[in-house]
């Protein structure tokens, strides 16, 4: 099985919480995870000419493709177990739209969230899903 990789801010709480979201709902191990500040990410993502240092979005790399902002959250909702891949009928909103709202969030997610001064230490037993 080829896993699908969540590139997320490291450094960001509601980012971090969303991985943890996500690693909860994962009952098919569809996902790995690595900071956008990890060495993985400019591996994955540099050929994609996207600049690590200016990224305020959820990245998902998957089958060979990239997915940003709020196209990446509803794909990622897709495999997650629940109703949440209900969610995922959002995707007949036009994207310039969902984009707008993810993006204002993004702006805020460190004056509501907060922040950490260094990237998520997984538990040994989740250290399997972090690249």
């Amino acid at each position: 099985m080829q896993h699908s990789i969540i590139f997320f801010d490291g450094v960001c709480n509601l980012c971090t919480g969303s991985v943890k979201f996500v690693i909860k709902r994962d009952r098919k191990d569809q996902f790995r995870f690595a900071p956008l500040q990890s060495d993985v990410a400019q591996q994955y993502l540099g050929p994609f000419g996207l600049s690590l240092s200016e990224l305020s979005s959820i990245i998902l790399f998957e089958n060979g493709r990239v997915y940003q902002r709020s196209a990446a959250a509803l794909r990622i909702t897709r495999h997650l177990s629940g109703g949440w891949p209900l969610l995922y009928g959002l995707m007949i909103i036009p994207g310039f739209i969902r984009d707008f709202v993810y993006n204002q969030i993004a702006k805020r997610r460190y004056s509501i969230w907060g922040r950490e001064e260094s990237c998520i230490v997984p538990t040994a037993e989740l250290k399997a899903k972090f690249l």
